[in-house]
């Protein structure tokens, strides 16, 4: 029981882990919502921001990870480092989807995508001399982020200062409330509003300031680590926490709140800002609040192309005038496209998707594209459409047996045009080509051949036509040649098919069947013919000896020379069902040849070599059809 609790919160806590990857930034702050019901302790609602990466990319390290973790752990402290409160968990109020589109025409299309997440709890503290300390601790940061080592094992820490009886216990914190995502260019200057809010109309002072790590190095758990919050993250040179991202002019935060720079490198960069809030009457120090935040810097300068292809042919089967116009151009997300088609008329475009313009007759057009007319970001392609369409490319088939000619018929039309080549291709390892209109063929073997049909015409257009077409092969088989003693049955052996027809019939129990049964007395051949249902045939024979038997004739000698006469000595069964041995000796009693395979038999050597001039004594052993024992023994002279 122990081991399936401990499974579970280990696979808890890994969620947890791997979840925090892919945050980018985050702020933590508080609102007095009163004294509880007996007057000893303010009530407060905390409030945790997270930002996450919508367009979150897998990481080497970090997988791809696409949501927020829910719910996520803070925890109150004193400022001696005293925990005051069980942890407390946060829970997602609601998530904002943050989106900026680059909408320039002359710089590349970004898009800037971020995901906010809005957890709360509330909870309830006596008023105390120094205050609390409320923060949320966490690991990981993205990944090879520009200004910071590391940063995969790079924590954050988030916290809020809730002032003590000396200055303001019932305080509401200043807190960023503007949340945006913004596409950022490099070495184009950009300005983001990071101004606070305070509800009690404090003052507020910004500075650009370090972000804070969880409190220990490479950690790979989120933390739980008391004040004072003091780690920052390892940032790498020439950036700090007061110069970021660097720029020309630099990144800095004016005393409205007011971020601006003009950055000189592509990259990502985690970016701190710290709203001092001072009491307006008093002038005193309410707490230093802090937000981190990844800014992405995109390389968005682009050369506008104008792109158009240099021929364009309308060869399309319909016979209708009208062309698709593609467009190829580079350019920014707002440019726009101005058409001259050749034919007196034009037109301008904000889009690149394909249309269709409709032409008055066939004919060669010069077409003109420009990109961003008016603009000096502009560019400009000729290209020529001919418009020859109404090309219907097609073909028929007839025969689908192996060994017949197959004939293909070619059924194309061109309604603006004449049709010069034809070639055609008979899915033959691309060996086999033939031209013309017509074309015939006898295939090799029976399969699914894909058939090609490409025209050309002379308007300069061309098209295939692709077909699979079947070839049947019929395989027959009739049987192997056989040996019976006069008066013994065999059942045929017929097979390749569908449909059956032996010739003659004579003996026959039904020669419109596989397998019918034999019953005659006198040598014969049959010859077999196989159909399939596709009406595809072919023939094999067979040829049957009849032998007064049962017995098993041998011959006395045999000439093992190579001529292919008499090359092997082998016994003749006739009504033999089984065959126990057949052996062979030499004059001096050993063994040099041992089967039961009477279709073989011995081609006169021994292992390997042929055997010498001699007589040979040899005995076999076998049961006839009637189930009688017949064994047999005599000699065979080799003569070469």
């Amino acid at each position: 029981m122990k081991r399936v609790i401990l499974l579970v919160l280990c696979c808890c806590l890994l969620h947890l882990i791997a979840a925090g990857y892919h945050i980018i930034g985050g702020e933590i702050y508080y609102k007095t919502l009163g004294m509880n019901g007996d007057n000893t302790r303010y009530r407060y609602l905390i409030t945790l921001k997270l930002y996450r990466d919508a367009d979150f990319s897998c990481g080497d390290r970090q997988g791809c990870i696409d949501r927020f973790e829910n719910p996520v752990v803070a925890n109150v402290y004193r400022p001696n480092g005293e925990k005051v409160l069980a942890s407390v968990y946060l829970y997602i109020n609601r998530v904002v989807p943050l989106i900026d589109t680059l909408k320039n025409p002359c710089l590349s299309p970004q898009a800037q995508h971020l995901d906010v997440a809005f957890y709360n709890a509330v909870i309830e503290l006596a008023p105390a001399p120094g205050g609390y300390y409320v923060a949320s601790q966490r690991c990981c940061r993205g990944e090879k982020l520009a200004n910071i080592y590391d940063s995969e094992h790079e924590g954050s820490t988030y916290y809020t200062v809730i002032p003590g009886t000396e200055s303001r216990p019932n305080n509401n914190s200043a807190y960023f409330n503007k949340d945006t995502a913004i596409v950022i260019c490099n070495k184009i200057p950009f300005t983001v509003d990071y101004a606070a809010f305070d509800e009690d109309g404090d003052s507020l002072t910004y500075n650009l300031c370090s972000a804070l790590t969880d409190g220990t190095i490479a950690n790979e758990t989120n933390s739980a680590t008391p004040p004072p919050y003091d780690k920052t993250v390892r940032y790498i040179p020439p950036y700090s926490g007061s110069n970021p991202m660097g720029g020309s002019p630099v990144i800095a935060v004016s005393a409205a709140g007011l971020i601006t720079c003009t950055p000189d490198r592509p990259g990502k960069y985690v970016i701190t800002v710290c709203v001092n809030e001072y009491d307006r009457v008093t002038k005193r120090l309410l707490g230093t609040h802090s937000k981190d935040i990844l800014l992405t810097v995109f390389d968005c300068q682009t050369k506008i192309a104008a792109g158009f292809p240099p021929v364009l042919s309308n060869c399309s089967e319909s016979p209708e005038l009208q062309v698709a116009m593609p467009n190829y151009s580079v350019s920014g997300f707002t440019s726009t496209y101005y058409w001259d088609f050749g034919d007196g008329t034009d037109t301008t475009t904000d889009s690149k998707s394909i249309f269709f313009h409709q032409y008055p007759d066939t004919g060669v057009y010069k077409v003109k594209l420009v990109v961003n007319r008016y603009l000096t970001c502009r560019d400009s392609i000729t290209g020529e459409v001919r418009n020859y369409p109404g090309l219907r490319a097609g073909f028929t088939s007839t025969g689908m047996c192996k060994g017949d000619p197959i004939s293909f018929e070619d059924t194309s039309t061109y309604r603006y045009g004449k049709i010069t080549s034809r070639i055609w291709d008979l899915g033959i390892n691309n060996s086999i080509r033939l031209t013309g209109r017509n074309a015939t063929y006898r295939f090799p073997k029976g399969d699914v051949y894909t058939i090609s049909l490409t025209l050309q015409t002379d308007k300069q257009c061309e098209k295939t036509v692709t077909k699979n077409i079947r070839i049947y092969e019929i395989i027959p088989f009739a049987g192997n040649d056989t040996i019976l003693a006069r008066g013994q049955l065999m059942t045929m052996n017929g097979s390749g098919g569908d449909i059956y027809s032996w010739q003659p019939s004579t003996g026959l129990s039904d020669p419109t069947i596989a397998n019918p049964v034999l019953n005659y007395n006198r040598d014969i051949t049959f010859t077999l013919r196989v159909a399939n249902r596709e009406g595809c045939f072919s023939y094999d024979s067979i040829r049957v000896k009849y032998y007064k038997g049962p017995d098993i004739y041998i011959p006395t000698a045999f000439t093992p020379n190579g001529d292919g006469q008499n090359d092997r000595f082998r016994f003749i069964p006739v009504g033999i069902v089984y065959y126990r041995y057949f052996r062979i000796f030499n004059r001096w009693g050993q063994e040099i040849y041992s089967s039961t395979d009477f279709r073989n038999g011995w081609d006169g050597t021994v292992k390997g070599m042929p055997a010498p001039v001699d007589t040979y004594l040899w005995i076999l052993q076998g049961t006839d059809l009637s189930g009688k024992d017949i064994q047999k023994k005599g000699t065979v002279t080799l003569i070469r």
